[in-house]
């Protein structure tokens, strides 16, 4: 008889952008769904702002490659709410507090709170103020490690092509 159940966390992962998880988070993700845990996604803005594309017809594609990219990892939540202006009105810190609360994550992953996008930032602060006295949250590297010095390292070697494979599915953005 085995007393100690394997503890199974529900891990919410938020990105600024489509295509943000794929490149800052997709290998520790990765690592945790393969031990069993119950991984959440959450794409905060449209990405309406990422590329020379028509705004409708770019929401639309940016929205179609990160639902395939991610299509073997989680469950995917995108809240569309206007890139480049993430924070800026009440209503999108309540929305983030409604899909927090309803998913009930005992973790999340998210940007930090000095890295170099104005949207990473801003999700980094209203997520903080949502959820940090409730539930832990790990801070993902920036792009380049700029203004970030971490105090865990992950081996995500064994998923790189996973992680290369989904973020190449983001072709709005060669």
């Amino acid at each position: 008889l085995n007393l100690l159940k394997k503890i199974i966390m529900k891990v919410l992962a938020a990105g600024a952008h489509p295509d943000d998880i794929e490149i800052f988070m997709y290998g520790l993700l990765a690592i945790l769904e393969k031990e069993g845990h119950e991984i959440h996604l959450l794409v905060a803005t449209d990405g309406s702002l990422g590329g020379n594309i028509s705004f409708n017809n770019i929401k639309k594609m940016r929205a179609n490659e990160t639902t395939s990219a991610l299509s073997n990892i989680g469950k995917l939540n995108l809240l569309d709410l206007p890139d480049g202006s993430l924070g800026d009105d009440i209503s999108h810190k309540e929305i983030l507090r409604e899909t927090i609360n309803f998913i009930k994550p005992d973790l999340i992953i998210t940007h930090y709170k000095k890295d170099y996008h104005t949207d990473h930032r801003a999700l980094s602060n209203l997520i903080t103020s949502i959820a940090s006295h409730y539930i832990p949250i790990l801070f993902c590297d920036t792009l380049m490690g700029l203004n970030f010095t971490p105090n865990y390292y992950v081996d995500v070697s064994k998923f790189f092509d996973l992680k290369k494979e989904a973020v190449l599915k983001h072709k709005s953005q060669k």
